[in-house]
């Protein structure tokens, strides 16, 4: 019992933030040093790192079709959008579900279905907030196309934010992927950007949280119809 409580609150983290925590650590102890009173802020602004790069297990739903959340985090847009053109994707408009992360989600990404990665694009840029809609032009990102089983791509796009400073993406093309196996994360604040395959309608609503790994997007063997947000 003890084993699991503390497993709810203990989580792996991902290597990335390694050094960050090993500076926060030292520059806490120095603020102890300095002033006691500042190092116990810097103590909670420690464990925050912490859970900021907390990497933990998630449980995959397994069954053929299902598109899971890349990321945590709100559902901030859904709508049609052209993908980005260095994604080669196509100058037609799919629906776009964009996953909006603040600094206390957890920040490492996970691909939505199997498939191939037949191109990964990084592209230089702004730092908005990535929760207004031109975040997806203007702002730094790198992009995936993944090609499924059936021939259908779908499109991913990990968006640099407001204070984030580093998107990093630990795939290269042509790997074969799992459904949510971990592809890379960004740093502090950020989004990703879905782009559904033609026809496939989103079963998710705007402000729906999301898990990443689990929570299931769409469905490419479904008719059901897009949901409407605001049910009670």
């Amino acid at each position: 019992m003890a084993a699991d409580m503390l497993s709810t609150v203990i989580k792996p983290i991902h290597r990335e933030g390694h050094k960050f925590l090993a500076i926060f650590g030292v520059v806490t102890v120095a603020l102890f040093i300095m002033w006691e009173p500042l190092g116990w802020i810097g103590l909670g602004l420690t464990v925050w790192c912490y859970y900021f790069f907390r990497d933990p297990d998630r449980q995959t739903p397994l069954r053929e079709g299902l598109l899971v959340s890349p990321a945590d985090g709100v559902i901030s847009l859904i709508e049609p959008a052209v993908p980005p053109a260095e994604l080669e994707m196509g100058d037609q408009p799919l629906t776009r579900v964009s996953v909006f992360m603040n600094v206390f989600n957890c920040h490492v990404n996970r691909v939505p279905i199997a498939g191939r990665i037949t191109k990964i694009a990084y592209r230089p840029g702004k730092f908005l907030n990535a929760s207004l809609d031109k975040a997806s032009v203007d702002n730094e990102r790198n992009g995936l196309a993944i090609e499924m089983a059936d021939g259908r791509k779908i499109g991913v796009v990990q968006i640099a934010g407001l204070v984030a400073r580093r998107i990093l993406c630990e795939v290269k093309e042509g790997q074969e992927m799992q459904t949510g196996e971990r592809f890379g994360m960004i740093r502090f604040g950020s989004r990703v950007d879905v782009y559904l395959p033609d026809g496939v309608e989103p079963l998710v609503a705007l402000g729906q949280t999301m898990i990443s790994a689990e929570t299931v997007i769409a469905d490419l063997t479904s008719s059901e119809p897009r949901r409407m947000a605001g049910v009670r």
